[in-house]
């Protein structure tokens, strides 16, 4: 592999990854060579990721740490014990995240804040902790997991459209305040991904008549297409992206 992509020796968090898109990137960057650090809120589930990711690379490669990436002092304690107990952390994915549907008039406020708080406040918080100790080293890659839902929206999900978008401008903040320190900061935006969580969307005829229709690429995106964007991102081959929201779309958010 070229040097500029080349993990090797870097340490990874990656939130939300115990399943599904989160821990396909944790594979990714595990296979440029990064030493992966898991998380979830669900202890049993978490724990189960870690093992069958850690029998297929070398011991002391994955890892995993439970917090709750909505609570600032969960966060803090979570990079903490990264920094203390696995390495220095040199690449943090904020890919917590979570959907709820339901039309804006029936919408109850406590499940507004509760999209927000994951998708949104969570990158805010991790991000936050994570760049103390990255500043300080004047290095560190943090990569924010957006959506085609950062430009566009879809009724019944306004709370994901607004997280996602406001996802998009903090990852721009982020790089103003922090691109000065060594800190490259960028986000991936996603567009219809085929996983498990996402199979009854596929198994639905029209739902997906409509999304081969709408993408240029006329697919599903696969979790193996936001690999490489990934490991650029958290590599050297990226030290001068900031502040860049990349989609991964097949192109339906430049068509009409």
């Amino acid at each position: 592999m070229s040097g500029l992509f080349d993990l090797t020796g870097r340490t990874a968090l990656v939130t939300g990854s115990s399943r599904g898109i989160g821990n396909a990137l944790a594979r990714a960057l595990a296979d440029a060579g990064a030493t992966v650090v898991l998380n979830g809120v669900n202890t049993e589930r978490l724990k189960d990721a870690e093992a069958a990711m850690a029998a297929d690379y070398p011991p002391g490669r994955v890892h995993s740490c439970a917090f709750d990436v909505t609570i600032d002092a969960e966060a803090a304690r979570g990079v903490a014990w990264v920094e203390e107990n696995v390495g220095p952390l040199e690449i943090l994915v904020n890919n917590a995240g979570i959907q709820h549907r339901v039309p804006m008039l029936d919408l109850d406020v406590a499940d507004w804040e509760r999209v927000i708080s994951t998708d949104l406040t969570s990158a805010f918080l991790v991000g936050r902790a994570a760049a103390r100790r990255m500043i300080a080293r004047g290095r560190g890659k943090i990569i924010n997991i957006c959506s085609v839902q950062t430009d566009l929206a879809r009724p019944t999900i306004a709370p994901y459209v607004a997280a996602k978008g406001g996802l998009r401008n903090l990852t721009r903040a982020m790089t103003a305040e922090w691109a000065g320190s060594g800190l490259q900061i960028n986000g991936i935006a996603p567009g219809y991904i085929h996983t498990e969580m996402t199979q009854n969307l596929v198994d639905d005829e029209a739902f997906n008549a409509w999304i081969l229709g709408r993408t240029p690429a006329h697919r599903w995106g696969t979790v193996r297409d936001l690999a490489g964007p990934a490991v650029w991102l958290a590599s050297s081959g990226s030290d001068f992206v900031n502040g860049q929201t990349i989609f991964i779309d097949g192109g339906m958010t430049v068509v009409v």
